[in-house]
């Protein structure tokens, strides 16, 4: 929606699918460090991919008049992000990795603000804003990067959001396997052999198996729990002006005036864009709750009421 603003540079999912033990990281990286960084594979997202699940968000156009086909170890940065900015994203890739190249050792906060500045002139927009799904849960590591930056949560009711990750198999891989979720047959990933998403496909590999099968709702909503408490954990040291909450039902229900709050906050010019943006609301998706057998629907509320709590969602 922010992207219909032509003078918003939209960076979709850029931070989420780097690696989480470096992207964040206080100590300075040379820039040849930064581009390796940036330019590395998912290895969740390629595991689901040679598998051939689908995943909606990822609009690479893969092919054979393309870099890479689907199966194929993908830069993350090209898997939702590059497609949206560019009708050449592996052209703007090598633009990017270029650039990246160039920067001199210094703290990733820097490289990150050069490198989003470089994209906003080069794509001749104004403004950036990095949207990622799941960021509440990584704020208190981004907060120190980007200390005087404004920061919008969009949420809505965590079973829901549960209940859509247990279908979105991007996500059901890496929650079943932090979350030790047992499969359809009652199997947990620490009681199989040699669990390794970078393993090849076959009928029975231990991947394969967690991909095909739905683990209970509740540990998605404790995976949607755990994101809320860590990021309510970094709100205190942001000040008022810099935090906005907004209920994806609000936005759905009232775009208008709701898209008209959120680009105040970001201190953006108000215009026909905002038509725009309020045009693409489709409506609130069908729920999945009241589908679920009472005593799992009993399971998941309880798994998602500490969160529910701190967002004033209590059910």
């Amino acid at each position: 929606m922010l992207g219909c603003n032509e003078d918003v540079l939209s960076i979709f999912e850029f931070f989420t699918g780097l690696d989480w033990g470096r992207r964040f990281q206080s100590a300075p990286m040379s820039g040849a460090e930064f581009t390796d960084l940036i330019t590395a594979e998912q290895p969740v997202t390629t595991a689901v991919l040679k598998r051939g699940y689908e995943v909606e968000e990822i609009v690479y156009p893969f092919g054979e008049d393309r870099r890479y086909r689907r199966g194929d170890p993908v830069p993350w940065l090209l898997v939702t992000m590059m497609p949206r900015l560019s009708d050449d994203p592996d052209e703007l890739f090598d633009e990017v990795s270029a650039f990246a190249k160039t920067l001199p050792n210094q703290p990733p906060a820097e490289h990150y603000r050069a490198l989003f500045e470089w994209l906003t002139a080069t794509l001749g927009k104004r403004h950036w804003i990095e949207r990622s799904g799941s960021s509440v849960e990584y704020l208190e590591g981004i907060r120190p990067l980007f200390p005087d930056a404004r920061y919008l949560h969009l949420h809505r009711d965590g079973r829901e959001v549960a209940l859509s990750m247990l279908n979105h198999d991007a996500y059901r891989l890496p929650i079943a396997l932090l979350y030790d979720a047992p499969t359809d047959a009652g199997v947990r990933p620490s009681e199989m052999d040699a669990v390794d998403v970078a393993c090849e496909p076959t009928d029975d590999d231990p991947i394969s198996q967690i991909l095909a099968s739905r683990p209970p709702a509740e540990y998605f909503g404790r995976y949607w729990t755990d994101q809320v408490v860590r990021g309510f954990r970094a709100l205190g040291d942001l000040d008022a002006d810099q935090y906005l909450q907004i209920g994806f039902e609000e936005l759905v229900s009232d775009s208008r005036a709701t898209l008209e709050r959120i680009a105040a906050f970001f201190e953006l010019d108000a215009g026909s864009w905002l038509d725009d943006a309020a045009a693409l609301v489709r409506g609130v998706p069908a729920t999945r709750y009241e589908t679920l057998a009472p005593t799992e629907r009993e399971r998941l509320d309880e798994a998602c009421r500490a969160g529910a709590r701190l967002l004033g969602r209590e059910h």
